[in-house]
């Protein structure tokens, strides 16, 4: 019996968000499968870890669906139709492939993409190395599919950090400084609001006394921004007013050349986290993500046999 491919799914979950509505992501699955109709022998089969294979298939199909903005989520879970995404449905009422889907969709998807596999057969579309021929080890499938998995991860942080208000953003990189060790076993971290030219967002007292302190500046920018060395500057001067020595600016952006060469100049200790650093450090430190499965990689014991 042949199985329906992730992005068969596409279309269907589309139709199924056009009344406007915001629906759960079971819902539009499950309602999509109807319409699809799915048999109850091709939803009782499943992949390795025990999914249903329908699910897996359609999960990855909104996962598409989001990074091509034909759907957005107002909330955890949650999904509704965009203005995008009624226009691609006018376009492919009867189905859409995935190079359908790529040519219509903008640089956010062709990034996502960049870091997923381009192969369109239904194996490798539903990640499942077993069905699929590789020059990879087991191992390096398994390191293959985390590298990939972090990068979807690292990029869905940021979007999610950028979307939320200055408050949360500041506490969630004291968070993650906290998490890092920055604060020690009696530190503490503090969310502030200085006067001082350039600003300064928080403070990290090292010890319980507050004799070591690191100061933070949180900047949450659009992603494709850069940050210039003005704004580096008023935040060493910042820690000049604050009697400071060291500091971390953080963002969900990139620095430019000048910001990093002048960081490097100067006498006080400067720390530069963009984005792609600190989404990686939030996934390596467990901050806003969480671990959904861990895999055991077993190999021959050679000095048992021996």
């Amino acid at each position: 019996m042949r199985s329906r491919t992730w992005d068969e799914f596409l279309t269907p979950c589309l139709s199924v968000l056009a009344d406007g509505e915001t629906r759960r992501r079971r819902e539009i699955l499950l309602a999509a499968a109807d319409n699809m109709k799915i048999s109850d022998e091709e939803r009782a089969m499943t992949i390795s870890s025990g999914e249903a294979r329908y699910l897996n298939r359609g999960n990855w199909a909104i996962t598409h669906l989001s990074k091509a903005e034909a759907i957005s989520s107002p909330a955890r879970a949650h999904w509704k139709i965009t203005d995008k995404g009624r226009s691609l449905l006018e376009k492919y009422p009867n189905g859409m492939t995935e190079a359908e889907l790529s040519s219509e969709s903008g640089e956010l998807y062709r990034k996502f993409r960049s870091h997923t596999p381009r192969q369109h057969d239904l194996a490798v579309a539903s990640v499942e190395p077993e069905q699929t021929e590789s020059e990879l080890t087991p191992l390096e499938q398994v390191e293959e599919g985390q590298r990939r998995n972090e990068e979807m991860v690292a990029q869905e942080l940021l979007k999610r950090l950028h979307q939320r208000e200055p408050a949360f953003f500041e506490q969630a990189v004291l968070d993650l400084l906290m998490a890092m060790g920055y604060g020690g076993s009696f530190g503490s971290a503090t969310r502030t609001q200085l006067s001082n030219d350039g600003g300064i967002d928080g403070v990290i007292d090292q010890d319980a006394l507050g004799l070591s302190r690191i100061y933070v500046q949180a900047k949450r920018y659009e992603l494709s921004k850069a940050i210039g060395r003005p704004d580096v500057q008023a935040f060493v001067g910042a820690l000049h007013g604050a009697q400071a020595s060291q500091g971390v600016f953080l963002t969900t952006a990139s620095f430019s050349s000048g910001a990093i060469s002048y960081a490097n100049s100067v006498q006080s200790r400067v720390v530069l986290i963009d984005g792609a650093l600190l989404a990686k450090l939030m996934i390596k430190y467990g901050v806003g993500v969480q671990t959904k499965r861990t895999v055991q990689i077993v190999e021959i014991d050679e000095d048992f046999f021996e």
